[in-house]
């Protein structure tokens, strides 16, 4: 199923709604969808490099509002709604483990969810449900969003179509490497200087 999602998802490229289909597919992803627009970004950033900067935007502004959808619905509907997607993920303990990374981290759960291959939908439910600060949850979410996308598409606009198969391949492997430099960054700010 997933496969075929996925495919479904990439067709949109060749379409000339592929801009509309990429704001879409970013928002839905954000609160309910399996399939990450970084699938359909990459597609439409080595097809058009020069509009590579255009389509991290529209995945940016597309993401976030997603994720206030999903704040809305953890906020207002995790009783019904939210908990519906939430098991149907089978993500009810990791839900309860996100609290924890609220109470403790706070917006930067958020942050990390946005920029990394954790499932972002997760926490911008349970954002919601534990009633994160909305300002903050915003504000966080574009940075990391944008950071993730931009990222994704500034590196195929420098090297082209031939970074497609490198991000492809390493992504995880990437973002995680780079919040563990930003971590280290904010560590260093903090003790050091």
């Amino acid at each position: 199923m997933l496969r075929r999602l996925y495919d479904w998802v990439l067709h949109w490229a060749e379409t000339p709604y592929s801009t509309w289909a990429l704001f879409l597919l970013a928002l839905a992803e954000s609160s309910f969808f399996p399939i990450p627009p970084d699938v359909l970004l990459i597609a439409l950033a080595v097809a058009k490099p020069g509009k590579a900067l255009t389509y991290a935007g529209v995945c940016a502004l597309g993401s976030v509002l997603g994720g206030c959808i999903g704040y809305l619905i953890g906020y207002a509907f995790m009783a019904g709604l939210g908990q519906r997607i939430v098991e149907w993920y089978g993500f009810s303990d990791q839900v309860a483990y996100i609290g924890t990374l609220f109470q403790q981290y706070d917006a930067w759960a958020v942050g990390i969810a946005g920029f990394t291959p954790i499932p972002y939908k997760v926490f911008t439910i349970a954002a919601g449900m534990f009633h994160i600060n909305f300002a903050v949850f915003v504000i966080v979410s574009l940075v990391s969003r944008s950071a993730r996308f931009f990222l994704v598409a500034g590196l195929i606009r420098v090297f082209g179509p031939s970074i497609r198969a490198f991000i492809d391949r390493y992504f995880d492997i990437l973002a995680i490497t780079f919040v563990v430099l930003l971590v280290l960054g904010f560590v260093v700010i903090r003790y050091v200087l």
